[in-house]
């Protein structure tokens, strides 16, 4: 099925479970550089501090369920995750599309993360700069990207 930007859906609280259950997936299928102490304390930060409530929401169904999604503050794309059973089917690219059609021109993305790395580069982003530390202060670095038309 080929999607477009009319398939993009804005995404209301009671669609925050299955967020979270996207997100744990995914992140346990391309973040291999955390360990499981690390993806339970991120998730319950995520839970603690209400992260899904503090970005503009957006996703993408497939068969009636949300296959992914992401999160914009201001101009930049705070989070794009994909059910890793949907992985590879222009989810992602849809969803970046939509990000750039609302303004937004940024990301950070893990440097350990290459899949999302490559995704990002792909899609004509370039890295600006480099943190050592990620925003909870452990080591794992951020990078830093912009669409260059906005650099």
């Amino acid at each position: 099925m080929e999607i477009d930007l009319n398939h993009i859906l804005d995404t209301s609280s009671k669609d925050h479970p299955q967020l979270l259950k996207i997100w744990e997936d995914s992140v346990r299928a391309t973040h291999d550089f955390l360990n499981e102490q690390h993806i339970v304390q991120i998730k319950e930060s995520i839970i603690q501090h209400h992260y899904f409530d503090h970005v503009q929401l957006f996703h993408v169904e497939r068969d009636g369920k949300i296959a992914g999604f992401m999160g914009l503050a201001y101009q930049k794309v705070e989070m794009l995750f994909v059910d890793p059973q949907f992985f590879d089917q222009g989810i992602g690219s849809i969803l970046i599309k939509k990000a750039f059609e609302l303004g937004a021109h940024e990301i950070d993305v893990n440097e350990q993360n290459q899949r999302a790395l490559n995704f990002y580069l792909k899609h004509g982003f370039k890295q600006i700069a480099r943190s050592e530390l990620d925003s909870e202060g452990r080591p794992f670095p951020i990078l830093h990207l912009r669409f260059p038309n906005h650099c």
